[in-house]
């Protein structure tokens, strides 16, 4: 099938853009590359909307289609990183400084502090109000995988926030 109608392309957009970029942004932490991955997510749907037409939550698709698209840019910026870790290592070793990085608010703080198969859990749980099913669709794993990093990421942020984080379940 082709691409769905410029019309119905851009309603898509404007129903889930933002909650794509929110997603991408826990993952991909650069606007600039959630931007650039965000409007990957829409060229390819232009280019094959195939699986949207078909799908039961087009929000999942999309988001699943987003996360794909995350993992293929850190793998790539993760090699990238590397090298200038690399550079920057050796840079300290000559006496170069380090800058420092001011302090986020204590829940972010938290949220950034969970693992990252955590934290996408917990965002679209919270944030997508997704089911355990959805999510596991979202993120290619089970079902019960995601329940429990779910359960495994309220318990470590109820050591962090010990007073706000039975608001978040």
């Amino acid at each position: 099938m082709g691409m769905p109608s410029g019309l119905r392309l851009a309603q898509l957009y404007d129903e889930h853009a933002d909650a794509l970029f929110v997603h991408l942004s826990n993952f991909l932490r650069e606007d600039a590359v959630v931007r650039d991955v965000l409007q990957e997510v829409f060229l390819r749907l232009a280019r094959n909307a195939t699986g949207i037409l078909h799908a039961a939550n087009p929000r999942a698709y999309l988001l699943r289609l987003a996360h794909n698209l995350a993992i293929d840019t850190f793998r790539r910026r993760e090699t990238r990183s590397r090298r200038e870790a690399d550079f920057a290592a050796a840079a300290l070793l000559e006496g170069g400084a380090v800058n420092s990085v001011p302090s986020a608010d204590a829940a972010e703080q938290a949220l950034g502090g969970l693992p990252e198969e955590q934290r996408l859990v917990v965002h679209l749980k919270i944030w997508e109000d997704l089911t355990f099913a959805e999510i596991a669709e979202v993120l290619a794993i089970p079902a019960n995988t995601a329940a429990s990093r779910h359960r495994y990421a309220l318990a470590k942020l109820r050591a962090t926030l010990p007073d706000t984080a039975t608001a978040i379940e």
